[in-house]
């Protein structure tokens, strides 16, 4: 078996591999060897559920006592922190939501004095008012100590230097990531967002080994590559950790053969803490695990409320184990996927690869639609790149949605006639809904730095 670390060649023309082999490296496929691991990636998992349940309800007894919101919030539901006695009692208690930061704004939420907070960070308030977070040293410790946990699982070693391209400042994406490398031994190159052609350059002479930026501007870094003459697939790149935004099973082929790099999913919210709440390994590629010694993770139906049984899908719902600046009770993330057993990590189990969110679903004439599954089709089909937005208008009284998609720079106009058939009837066909397909020139849709948006409402209100 080749190391992790050697090319990933699926060209048909044959070729040499060429392997560039790390002072650590693991090989692809086998179990990270255990000096890598900290304490609790050890555990079984009899002793994480104790761990757990001991930092449950020091975390309920926390926010009870120091947050007039869960006071008010347990008190009408009947619940005490005492009543927590097992894992399972958590469902007892009441919900926490967006609205409840947004109603709390600023700092109502906190559950510290603010002269232990010593960092503050917050969503950008584009749908109202911005959810601000709080933390303190020690929860700045904890964050930069699963990042790291994050890094090594995807394949990253002391050394490596890492281009971390999400935004700086007040989104978690970039410092989130930045310290957590720093604290995995990595060398961090604090490329941030934007100014596309100078990172294509970054990367070219300061050649890291990983990447960590949102997939969709993965996509906007391949085409600034192409378009320069360069070949993606030459670069010093082996791994690109991606996150902020969800992402099928064909973004990753599609970003792991134009790049070859092994592609894996990181996981994390800001009101929960930021990247590293959960991460998929690079051996398995079979899903995150959620780092459950500090997060502990329920799937709810989205209707009833109900607790889901594993492998069950629902909405993902986050307690917080050992924050103090901000602890947070079943916070609903509006995140749609199941829980299934741990494989690399046996004591953690893994959340589904998330593709759709409760708030991101487009109900068209009774259909429910997630961008997720259009995407699933466009990037099966020849001749279209992997950049399309969704339109929603009104057609007299009905809803009526246009998928427009760029074409790729080398495509016949009789390919794209046809690719804009295809991806018509893909959507019938998958989604069970008609929808209208517009083949747009390339790089005519505007490209993302941050968190993608797919969907453009034109609908009156």
């Amino acid at each position: 078996m080749v190391g992790w670390w050697t090319r990933r060649w699926r060209s048909p023309v044959s070729r040499e591999a060429t392997s560039v082999p790390e002072p650590t490296a693991v090989r692809l496929g086998a179990p990270a060897p255990r000096d890598l691991l900290d304490g609790s990636e050890l555990l079984t998992r009899a002793e994480l559920r104790a761990l757990q349940l001991d930092r449950l309800r020091a975390t309920l007894r926390h926010a009870y006592a120091e947050v007039e919101l869960y006071r008010r919030k347990f008190d009408a539901a009947g619940v005490e922190p005492q009543d927590c006695r097992g894992l399972e009692d958590l469902a007892r208690f009441p919900f926490t939501t967006k609205a409840d930061l947004r109603d709390t704004y600023p700092f109502g939420m906190f559950a510290v004095p603010m002269d232990r907070v010593r960092r503050i960070h917050a969503s950008s308030g584009t749908t109202g008012r911005p959810t601000v977070v709080g933390y303190t040293d020690a929860d700045l410790s904890v964050w930069a100590d699963v990042v790291a946990r994050s890094i090594r699982a995807a394949g990253g070693r002391p050394g490596h230097k890492v281009h971390i391209a999400y935004g700086y400042g007040l989104f978690t994406g970039g410092l989130g990531a930045h310290y957590g490398a720093e604290r995995a031994g990595c060398t961090v190159i604090p490329a941030s967002g934007g100014m596309t052609a100078r990172q294509v350059q970054i990367i070219q002479d300061f050649r890291p080994e990983i990447i960590m930026v949102t997939p969709s501007y993965m996509l906007t870094l391949l085409d600034e590559f192409e378009r320069q003459g360069v070949d993606p697939r030459t670069t010093s790149l082996r791994v690109g950790i991606f996150g902020a935004e969800p992402w099928t099973e064909a973004m990753r082929r599609e970003i792991e053969d134009r790049l070859d790099i092994h592609a894996v999913d990181i996981y994390g919210l800001s009101e929960v803490m930021g990247p590293g709440v959960a991460q998929e390994c690079v051996e398995t590629k079979d899903g995150l695990h959620v780092w459950e010694d500090h997060f502990y993770p329920e799937v709810v139906d989205p209707i009833s409320d109900a607790v889901m049984p594993d492998g069950e899908r629902g909405e993902l719902v986050f307690t917080s184990l050992s924050k103090e600046a901000l602890p947070v009770v079943r916070y609903r993330t509006r995140d749609l996927t199941r829980l299934l057993p741990g494989t690399a990590r046996p004591a953690f189990r893994r959340m589904e690869k998330v593709t759709g969110r409760c708030d991101d679903m487009i109900i068209l004439r009774g259909v429910n639609v997630f961008p997720s599954q259009v995407e699933e089709i466009v990037l099966g089909v020849p001749g279209v790149a992997p950049h399309f937005r969704l339109d929603l208008t009104r057609r007299g009284r009905m809803d009526h949605m246009t998928v427009v998609v760029e074409a790729r720079p080398d495509a016949p106009a009789a390919q794209q006639e046809e690719a804009a058939h295809t991806v018509a009837q893909g959507v019938k066909d998958a989604v069970g809904v008609t929808v209208e397909v517009v083949v747009t020139d390339p790089g005519s849709l505007e490209r993302s730095v941050g968190k993608i948006q797919r969907i453009r409402d034109l609908r009156p209100s």
